[in-house]
């Protein structure tokens, strides 16, 4: 005799998969929605930027649709890639930007492996007071240290104010911080058993920082990195105040201060530096997006 046996489960079991296919459709169309807005607030400047720079001074003022270009020209970007005061700010922020970054990772590593790593009395501490320093605004910071190098140059007769290499003293006090609380997570992330076979072995900690610490932690060595050039090559405030003659000046500083005069905006070049000026971390993060974020969630696991 054959036993017939119904599953009572099964409608309540459809609706519940129903029910979650339903949430998972709307969760999904939400996120979509978000994405649009999100891409449009963040691409509209940007575009209107490059419509901006493919136009010609007497289109600009003209009474036309500002969202389209009718007579598309290259001469702001001619203009400024054979100027050589344009030349001479993209080549200043070059070389404080390759040194502020050298000079960050050079104090960064050492400071944060030794924080992360060799623990001592009070490490814990340093560790929260390196990373408090950043949260610091240069804004509150810019009036005493240009103070501090003017009674300096009065003192020892060595003027740093107004030189492009003033800003490598600068840059690294917003550097520094961040970076070594970066790192600071990623060498926590990493096994002690590591580091602890390596001084069995007898390695140093140099050489346990050198040959064991350094490749595993590339990606974070990477985010920091790319956080010091980004920052040292965008800073506006501290080259503003501490840099006046124009052979001095760094890109951001430079476009703004030459392009406009008085009254007078010179839009089509300064959109144009604009979009050149945020070309170099842009070609950066489009390669080295993934390893960014990787090194900047290292340290949310483990830590």
């Amino acid at each position: 005799m054959t036993t017939l046996t119904i599953d009572k489960a099964g409608p309540t079991r459809k609706a519940k998969y129903g029910s979650m296919s339903r949430d998972r459709a709307w969760a999904l169309r939400w996120s979509y929605f978000f994405l649009i807005i999100f891409a449009i607030f963040s691409l509209t400047p940007p575009i209107y930027m490059l419509i901006t720079s493919l136009k010609s001074s007497a289109e600009i003022s003209a009474a036309t649709n500002p969202w389209w270009v009718f007579h598309p020209t290259l001469e702001n970007y001619v203009g400024l890639l054979t100027s050589n005061q344009f030349l001479r700010f993209f080549w200043n922020s070059a070389m404080v930007s390759i040194f502020v970054v050298t000079i960050t990772m050079l104090i960064s590593v050492p400071a944060a492996f030794a924080l992360a790593r060799m623990r001592f009395w009070g490490s814990t501490v340093l560790a929260t007071g390196v990373f408090l320093t950043y949260l610091i605004p240069e804004t509150l910071l810019f009036i005493p240290l240009f103070k501090m190098f003017a009674v300096f140059g009065d003192f020892t007769g060595i003027q740093l104010i107004n030189k492009w290499y003033v800003l490598l003293i600068l840059y690294p006090t917003l550097t520094v911080p961040f970076c070594t609380w970066i790192m600071i997570g990623y060498f926590a992330s990493i096994p002690k058993e590591l580091d602890e076979a390596a001084i069995i072995d007898g390695a140093s900690w140099f050489q346990t920082l050198t040959r064991i610490f350094i490749p595993v932690a590339l990606p974070g060595l990477i985010a920091a990195t790319i956080f010091a050039f980004t920052v040292s090559w965008a800073q506006f405030l501290y080259p503003l105040v501490f840099t006046t003659s124009t052979d001095q000046l760094v890109m951001p500083v430079g476009i703004i201060t030459t392009l406009i005069k008085g009254d007078v905006f010179n839009w089509g070049q300064i959109m144009t530096g604009a979009l050149l000026g945020a070309a170099p971390p842009l070609i950066i993060y489009a390669f080295l997006m993934d390893y960014y974020i990787a090194g900047l969630t290292a340290g949310a696991t483990k830590g």
